[in-house]
Formats: C-alpha cells, sequence, structure tokens
C-alpha cells in the first residue's frame, strides 16, 4: 500500500499544481464546443461503443465508407471493461493475438494482426511510436485497430495492419475526473483527468495514474508498478490558428513472469519426446513461478513530446506540423522455465528427471526519436468529383543504445544446462518443474564486458490520400507512399564470458573493441485503391487492393525484428492485402454491423537458402473471414461482439540442412511447409454487452474464444484453446459518482495467452475482483 499512498500524494499535487497554474491565467470561465476537425476533437467526442468518425486525419471520410476492416476500441468499452494496459484493451478485438519476449524478442507489447506481427506498427495520434514497451491506458481516448496491409497509412511495416493511440488531450469545456479502486491480489489503482477551458480559446489538461498489482493466481510471484502523468495545453481553440503541447511520461517498475515451460523440445512424433509426446506446457500447478524473484526485474520508463500545429489555410484547407520527441528505457533481467536440453525429460536416457533450467535473458535498451510530420488536408472539386484528401511529408530519426547484462558469481555455475546436476540444483540454477524453489539470489549483474550495439534508423516518406466521390453512390479511395529507410547498425565487442551467458554468438578470434558494421538502405513504394458502393445512405459495400513494405531493421534497434549480418543486404519483404466486405449502420444508426472476406500474402519474406544464406524466398498466406458488431440494440442494451476466422499456410519456408552432425551440408525444402502460420489461432471470438436493468444499475458480461495457438513454425510447441468469461456492474450513486465492480476470469479458466517458439508459454491471470469508485464533476 505504500507504493499507491506515496503516489496518491504525487497526484493530488500534479492535479492541484496544474489546475492552480490553470486557474491563475483564466481569462474567463465560459465553455466553447470546438467545432474544428482536427483529430483531437473527434477523439473526444461522446460515444458510446459505436464510433463513427476515426480519429486520424489520414481517414478522409467517415469509417462507414473506408474501404478497409477498423476496429476501434472507444473510450466506453474501456471504461466498461476497466482495461489498464495495451494489451489487455487488445483483447476486445478479434484476430489478434500476442506474442512473447525473451531477449531477442524483448519483453513488451508484441500483437500479432491477422497473423502478422505489428510490434513495429504501433502508433500514438498517428506518429510511430515503435520501441519495446508495456504501453497504460490511463491517457488514451481510444484505440484503433487497421487489419490488412497498412504501409500507405503509416509507412514502414503494417505487415498485418497497425495500433494508433489516441491521446487524452486538452479540449472544450470544464471537468475533473477519477477513479479510485482496489481488489483481489493486491490490486490498488488511482487516476484522476483534470481539464479547464478559460474561455478565451486556451484549454488545459492533465492526466495521472499510479498503479500496482501482483500477477491474479500467483501467490508468490510477479508484480506490477507504475506511475503517470500526461498534461497538454490547447491554444486556439474554435479559432483558424490552432497550438497544442503536450507530454506523456509513464514509469514502471515490475517483476516479471515468463510462465510454463513446454513439456516436449523434441519433435512431436518421435517415441522418445515427452512425457504425453506433444508440446503444450507442461502439466503443473496454476500459477507456478519459476523465476528468481529477488533477481529479476523489468523496469521501463517512455516520455513523449508533442507540439502540434494547425492553421485552416481556407474554410477547406488545413495545413498542419506535428513534432515529436520520445524517450524509451526499457531495462530487464528475467528468467524463462527452458528445457530445451531434454533436462526435464532425458531423451538419451529415456528417464524423467522433471528439472528445468533458469534461462537468464536480459536488455539494457535506451532510444531517443525525433519525428516530424508535415500535411495539407482538405477537400476540393474537379468537375463533378469531390475530393477529400491529405497530403503530407514525414521525416523520423531514431537511436537506440542495447547492451545487456552479464551474470558472474557463485551461481554461475548453472551456465552449462546440458544436465541439471546437483549442484546446479543446490545454487538454484536449476529447480523443479512441479515445485521450483525461489533461492536468494547472491550473484552479481552488470553490463561491464558485454557486447554494445548502436543503431539509428533513418526515414523519409511523402504520400497521398484522395477519396474521390464520383456521384453519392460511388466513393474510389487512392493511396500513394514512397518511403527511404537507412538502418545502421555498430556492434562493439565486449570482454564477454560467453560461459557465463550460454552464448555462441561472439566468434572465437574476436577481442574486446572489435566492431561489426552493418546497414540497409531501401526506398519503396506502397499504394491502395479500393472502390465503396454505398446503395443506401446508411449501407456501403466495398472491395480494396493495398500493400505495405516490411524493411530490414523496422524496429529501429529494439524489436524482435532488427538488422543482423544475414539480412543486412535484403530487400523489404512485399505484403499485399486483397479484401470484399460490406458495413451497415442499423437501428437508426445505433448498431454498426460489419463483414468481410480477406487474403494477406507475404512475398519475399527471409528464409534460408539452398546453400545456407538468407535471402528473400519465403511465402505466408492468410485467408480470412471477420464479421463485427458495435452499438446498441435497443437504447438499454449494447454490444460490442467480433468473429475472426484464419486460415494460415506457411507457402514456402525456404530450406534445412538434413545432414547429420559433421556431414557436409544437405540442404531440403523446409518440413514447415504448407502448416499453420505461428502466432495465428484459427477462430477467435470477443463479445461483451451491457443492459441498464434498472436507472441506476447497469450489468455487464463478457466473453474471449480462441484456438490452439501454435509458438513455432514446425507446429510442435503450442498453447491450448481456451474461452474466458467476464462480467461488471455498475450502480450511479448519484450523477456524479458511480460504484463500478469488474470480475475477470470468472471461472478461473487455466490458460495461456503467449506461446513462445521455445522455450515457453505465458499463462495469463487467474480470476480477479476489482472495485472501482469513479466520479465526475
Amino acid at each position: 500500500m505504500s507504493f499507491i499512498s506515496a503516489r496518491k500524494k504525487i497526484v493530488s499535487s500534479a492535479i492541484a499544481s496544474s489546475l492552480t497554474l490553470i486557474t491563475t491565467h483564466a481569462i474567463a470561465d465560459e465553455q466553447q464546443p470546438t467545432q474544428l476537425p482536427t483529430i483531437y476533437t473527434n477523439a473526444t467526442q461522446e460515444q458510446g461503443l459505436k464510433v463513427d468518425q476515426s480519429a486520424n486525419s489520414k481517414f478522409t471520410v467517415p469509417l462507414l465508407d473506408v474501404p478497409k476492416s477498423v476496429s476501434v476500441i472507444s473510450q466506453q468499452l474501456i471504461e466498461d471493461t476497466n482495461v489498464t494496459s495495451l494489451s489487455d484493451a487488445l483483447r476486445n478485438v478479434p484476430g489478434i493475438t500476442l506474442g512473447a519476449g525473451e531477449g531477442g524478442n524483448p519483453n513488451g507489447d508484441r500483437p500479432f494482426i491477422r497473423g502478422y506481427n505489428s510490434e513495429s506498427s504501433m502508433y500514438v495520434d498517428g506518429v510511430r511510436n515503435s520501441s519495446s514497451q508495456n504501453r497504460e491506458m490511463f491517457a488514451i481516448e481510444q484505440v484503433e485497430v487497421i487489419k490488412g496491409s497498412a504501409s500507405t497509412i503509416g509507412g514502414a511495416g503494417g505487415t498485418g495492419g497497425s495500433i494508433n493511440m489516441i491521446s487524452k488531450l486538452a479540449k472544450a469545456g470544464d471537468f475533473v475526473e477519477g477513479s479510485v479502486q482496489g481488489g483481489t491480489d493486491d490490486y490498488q489503482r488511482i487516476t484522476l483527468d483534470g481539464n479547464k477551458d478559460f474561455g478565451n480559446g486556451i484549454a488545459a489538461r492533465v492526466a495521472v495514474m499510479g498503479h500496482h498489482n501482483d500477477k491474479a493466481g500467483q501467490s508468490d510471484g510477479a508484480e506490477y508498478k507504475r506511475f503517470g502523468i500526461a498534461p497538454s495545453i490547447t491554444f486556439g481553440l474554435d479559432t483558424p490558428t490552432r497550438a497544442t503541447l503536450s507530454y506523456y511520461y509513464l514509469k514502471s517498475d515490475d517483476t516479471p513472469d515468463s510462465g510454463i515451460p513446454y513439456n516436449n523440445p523434441f519433435s512431436a512424433t518421435d517415441p522418445n519426446a515427452g512425457l504425453n509426446g506433444n508440446g503444450k506446457p507442461i502439466d503443473v500447478a496454476q500459477g507456478n513461478y519459476y523465476g528468481w524473484k529477488d533477481r529479476d526485474f523489468q523496469k521501463q520508463e517512455n516520455q513523449i513530446g508533442t507540439i502540434k500545429l494547425e492553421h485552416d489555410l481556407t474554410d477547406d484547407l488545413t495545413l498542419s506540423n506535428t513534432a515529436v520527441y520520445s524517450k524509451s528505457n526499457n531495462d530487464f533481467l528475467w528468467t524463462n522455465p527452458d528445457d530445451s536440453k531434454g533436462n526435464f525429460y532425458n531423451k538419451t536416457t529415456g528417464q524423467l528427471n522433471g528439472n528445468i533450467w533458469r534461462r537468464v535473458n536480459s536488455r539494457v535498451a535506451n532510444t531517443d526519436t525525433f519525428t516530424d510530420q508535415l500535411a495539407l488536408a482538405g477537400k476540393f472539386n474537379t468537375g463533378k468529383l469531390q475530393h477529400r484528401f491529405n497530403l503530407g511529408a514525414e521525416y523520423s530519426d531514431q537511436k537506440t543504445d542495447r547492451t545487456q547484462y552479464i551474470i558472474d558469481g557463485s551461481n554461475s555455475t548453472g551456465s552449462n544446462h546440458n544436465q541439471c546436476n546437483a549442484a546446479d540444483i543446490a545454487s538454484g540454477w536449476c529447480t523443479s518443474v512441479q515445485n521450483p524453489s525461489n533461492p536468494n539470489w547472491v550473484g552479481s549483474i552488470s553490463t561491464t564486458g558485454a557486447d554494445l550495439y548502436n543503431i539509428r534508423s533513418k526515414s523519409t516518406a511523402v504520400y497521398f490520400l484522395d477519396s474521390i466521390e464520383l456521384d453519392p453512390q460511388w466513393i474510389l479511395d487512392l493511396g500513394l507512399r514512397w518511403d527511404r529507410f537507412d538502418t545502421k547498425q555498430t556492434m562493439t565487442y565486449g570482454a564477454r564470458n560467453s560461459a557465463v551467458l550460454g552464448s555462441t554468438t561472439t566468434p572465437p578470434t574476436a577481442k574486446a573493441g572489435d566492431q561489426i558494421k552493418l546497414k540497409n538502405d531501401k526506398d519503396f513504394i506502397n499504394y491502395q485503391a479500393g472502390i465503396t458502393f454505398k446503395p443506401v445512405e446508411n449501407g456501403a459495400i466495398y472491395a480494396s487492393y493495398a500493400t505495405s513494405s516490411n524493411p530490414v531493421g523496422v524496429d529501429g534497434g529494439d524489436g524482435s525484428e532488427g538488422i543482423t549480418a544475414a539480412i543486412n543486404n535484403l530487400k523489404p519483404e512485399e505484403v499485399k492485402t486483397y479484401e470484399i466486405g460490406t458495413k451497415w449502420d442499423v437501428l437508426n444508426d445505433k448498431l454498426n454491423l460489419t463483414a468481410a472476406i480477406f487474403r494477406t500474402e507475404k512475398d519475399n519474406t527471409r528464409a534460408t537458402a539452398e546453400d545456407g544464406t538468407t535471402r528473400n524466398i519465403g511465402k505466408t498466406r492468410v485467408d480470412g473471414i471477420e464479421i463485427g458488431a458495435n452499438g446498441n440494440i435497443t437504447e438499454k442494451w449494447a454490444v460490442s461482439a467480433g468473429y475472426t476466422y484464419l486460415d494460415s499456410e506457411l507457402v514456402d519456408g525456404g530450406f534445412v540442412n538434413t545432414a547429420a552432425s559433421g556431414q557436409p551440408a544437405n540442404y531440403q525444402p523446409s518440413p514447415n511447409n504448407g502448416k499453420q502460420v505461428q502466432n495465428v489461432a484459427k477462430n477467435s471470438a470477443t463479445l461483451w454487452t451491457t443492459y441498464q436493468v434498472l436507472p441506476k444499475l447497469n450489468l455487464g458480461v463478457g466473453a474471449l474464444a480462441m484456438d490452439k495457438v501454435y509458438g513455432n513454425a514446425a507446429n510442435t510447441k503450442w498453447v491450448p484453446g481456451y474461452v474466458r468469461y467476464d462480467a461488471m456492474a455498475r450502480f450511479d450513486v448519484n450523477k456524479e459518482v458511480n460504484l463500478q465492480l469488474n470480475v475477470n476470469n470468472l471461472s478461473d479458466k487455466r490458460y495461456f495467452n503467449k506461446a513462445y517458439s521455445s522455450h515457453y508459454a505465458t499463462e495469463a491471470e487467474g480470476r480477479s475482483a476489482v472495485l472501482s469508485l469513479n466520479f465526475k464533476y
């Protein structure tokens, strides 16, 4: 409770100081509702579960007329489900799975949209925010998920889609709102959000948050603590010239949990492979924690400073410039339960040893990014054709310094993990699968002597998006974008002890101070084209085609898609999406219904060639169907529901070396060809529905269903499908105050929400309950 108590003072002081500053500069106290079509105004309009207009200015028409699937997690849905992190919010969108982190795949948000990694396709208010981090919801109005190839809109990446988070920014009107929450598993959370409109075109807002909780279903393991503040001020509300300055700060201090080891590290067809001959997680008690609790940690600090300027040249033309500087620090060392050497089940002897190795994974990454976006948006006519367009240029410069920890001390004997011997077990480096120990850490941790990576990625882009109304029933959507993406990496060898790290990546001839320099400079063009037919005003039928490009090093140095010696000369992976769909606003425009059928093909995928080199020769394909419903069925009954079917296939996985150890290489076509793509659920569905049973009582229930997900391309590591149920009850004490109870995972279902490719699967949280006192004045 001390964590929250300390932050109560910080939160109260921050709100009081900010509002005092606001008051001293107030000239008038009148509310002036803004009518400007900026992305901030669109994002903060009063909405239910149905959202009609994207907050992204690159969508120049209402979502009903956009020839693309766009799922919006509205502010109402965020409040109903009481989600606090982006990963939790995304569970409301079918067709998204979450990928697990390790070391090379850093621990942070790693969503897969329609089967493709979107870790580097994350945006805040339309500006790329690709560094690895665990994102919070305290300063977010809504989340927009664009599905299908989206490089024309966002640039590099966007393979299966992209995610855009809309910030809480200063706006017209006065209000103070917040929440005090407590729950099971030592859950404590305080949020405050205050906005002041001075009535002279100036408004200011500040949101603050303090949070703590233990992992539900785990009695002594993962723990999460964080604090955030997000102030903003806007000048020129309801005038032709506007300026918004904002700052975002989030600091977290977590004890992470990687999860449960797989039952089988070998082929599923091997009769000696595992206890039950399958690759799902080992059957152990729910909540088993394999980490080293007094050693493992993840500390993150993220800051974003933004200046946005807008000027209405005419009633139909607006010029804007957005400059963003961000800093991201990701510092972690955590334990993965690893049985890659057969310590749990010895393949050679056929004996059940029942132990696993505690594998160390770590990263220290500091990323600085500057981005500037210049855009001209508006409308014009060419004869009978009506154009709504967005013409823009973007520039980004991202620098990342990255290293890792070296473990050196009396427990370093655990580096030899081929067998879990008595010394390894006694020191804690190996532990029982069924009853993991939690010994005291007596070693040392240091980055001294570790390899150092310096990565710099620059991108420049020009784009033009145009929605052309041919007549009231036909809309043609066109887009073209050129990108130049340059990335350079310098790796400096440290005096690392590879035996301690269990690493074989350092060449025997390398010495401390030696450097390897890699670079990849590529430019690429992407485009989109769609046609929308509106048989009636409230309905649309569309067909579209869009492309995206995934260049080497798209993560800018802090993700899972970095530059390596094997791929530094390769061209971008090329992706294309075909989609046919329909959208309808029914029940007096209160409910939106959507349906789509699509195919996404990824060509030039990086894969091993016949000579052992990596080339652009692979191919994957995902065919799918998606349906959705969002809005109100009646005045009292609201619903947000969706279903996605994804038929994924690794069409060409390149070649693998089938030669025995010590024999000449013999590369043959990959045996994984034709198998399901990893991190893809064939069927997934979401449901959230609420009903106003009494004037002051609203009840809600939800369900999340997902099929089996494979962690690796060979389809030998997997997590089973599941169904999870949630519930909510909200009682209005009066117009300003309500009490809300959320119970998540009602049946205490034991399931896994992330499948890593080799060592482990991440166990989801068990049943939890949170009671909130919410207020708004």
